[in-house]
Order: C-alpha cells, then structure tokens, then sequence
C-alpha cells in the first residue's frame, strides 16, 4: 500500500510560499521579502528603485533630522491627522446628505441624527472636529519650525512655497467642513467669507456668485461648500503632499540647524 505523501513542514511551506508566482507579484526584484534576495550593492540599488516608501524618504537622514527635539515630527503629525480626518470623514459621509432649504432641511437633520441616533456617530464627529482644529495646529507650529530654520532659503525655496499652499489648503478645508451642519453659525460664516471674497478686484462678483450658487445664500450653497470639501481640496492637498514629500527628499532632506 502506497503512504500518502508527508506534508510540507513549516520551513518548506515558507520557502514554497516565497518561489510562488502570487509572492513574485507583490514582492518585486530587491525586496528583502523576496526569494533570492542578498545583500549587494545590487539588490540595494534595487530596494530603492522599487519601494514606494525608499522614494519618499531620502537616501541618508542627517543625525539632526532624528532628534525628535528638532522637528517634533509636526510634519508627519499633520500627515497622521489628514489620514485620521479622511477616515473619520468617509465614516460621517454615510450618513450626511448635503441638503438644506425650506423644509429639506436634511443636512441639519442629519447632523443631529448623527449625534444622537448613530452607533459611535457622536465620537467620530468630535474626533474629526477636534483632528481638524490639532492638524491647523501642528501645520502652523510646522511652517513656524522650519522657518526658524531658514527652509525658506536656496535649494527649498520652492518647497517653501508648496508649504504655504498647504497650509492654505488646510485653513479652507477646516473653514469648508465648519459649514456643513448648515446652522446659524455656518449661515453667517458663509455670508461674511462670501462678502469679503466679493470685494476682490475685478471678479468679486464672479467669485462670490460661484461660491453662492445664486446671488444670494441657499441650497445651492451647500453643495458648493460640500463637494469643495469631500472632494476638490482633499484632492488638490494630495497632490501638493506628494510633491511635498518628493522635493524633500530630492533637495537632501529636512533643513539643518543655522
């Protein structure tokens, strides 16, 4: 009688696991993870072309830039609060409907809902809220960081300017997303924002009217404000992010000590 064949120990199931076709698709050439890997100038080189992670970060970290005393790691807090605000955000999408006027006013409503009637709803707006207030926060004492520091200076100036674009992004996506309950306070923040965007040179009137949806405020407005923050500025802030991290990086990492 022929004995069933004896099973793969553990070591083997790895080995088999890491020479398999579906471990090559994730794993590329130089991954550590990878079969066949050894530690050469090669394989190296590799590793840096072919981890997303090694092309955000640069090639040497100066002893400065691990002094948490230095940075604070403010930049990567605000990082770590807009991936916290994006989660907490796409939860409170579930459940908010982006309608106000005469008796739809739905986007209200479902604030309060929200609040009182959603499983954990009341603590992941309080976490988004006060995410938002902490990520103004940390990209301000950011920018204060590195100006200290003379970022501004050749070859980061125009990293600087990307910083300043961010934290402008930052101001709007926290002033966009304080709109949404659609209550008095929001009312009036909309109509003075709005008043004060209208007395811009030349287009202030354009600008005010596509900011209203209308010649005055109503339902049309909040979905203005609304896709300009789930959408428009998240999008434009990623973008601004990764050029952010990438300039880092190829203008030789963070700035030194004056």
């Amino acid at each position: 009688m022929k004995r069933p064949p004896k099973p793969p120990s553990p070591g083997e199931l790895w080995k088999q696991t890491r020479e398999s076709q579906v471990w090559k698709s994730i794993f590329r050439p130089g991954s550590i993870y990878r079969a066949g890997y050894r530690d050469t100038s090669r394989d190296r080189a590799l590793a840096m072309m072919n981890n997303v992670l090694y092309h955000l970060h640069p090639v040497k970290v100066k002893r400065h830039g691990l002094k948490l005393t230095y940075t604070f790691c403010l930049g990567g807090l605000s990082f770590f609060l807009f991936i916290l605000l994006t989660i907490t955000g796409i939860f409170l999408m579930f459940f908010y409907r982006p309608s106000a006027g005469l008796g739809q006013e739905l986007a209200y409503n479902d604030m309060q809902a929200l609040s009182a009637s959603v499983n954990f709803g009341q603590l992941m707006r309080n976490v988004h809220r006060y995410a938002a207030h902490l990520m103004v926060f940390t990209v301000f004492l950011h920018m204060a960081r590195v100006f200290y520091h003379g970022a501004y200076k050749p070859p980061r100036e125009f990293n600087w300017v990307v910083g300043v674009v961010l934290l402008l992004l930052t101001l709007l996506l926290s002033f966009t997303g304080y709109l949404l309950p659609w209550d008095q306070l929001a009312i009036w923040a909309v109509a003075v924002g709005t008043s004060m965007m209208g007395y811009t040179p030349v287009i202030g009137d354009q600008v005010r009217f596509v900011l209203l949806g209308a010649v005055e405020i109503g339902p049309a407005t909040l979905i203005r404000w609304y896709v300009l923050h789930v959408l428009a500025l998240p999008f434009v802030a990623v973008i601004f992010m990764a050029v952010h991290f990438w300039r880092i990086r190829k203008d030789g990492g963070i700035s030194g000590p004056l």
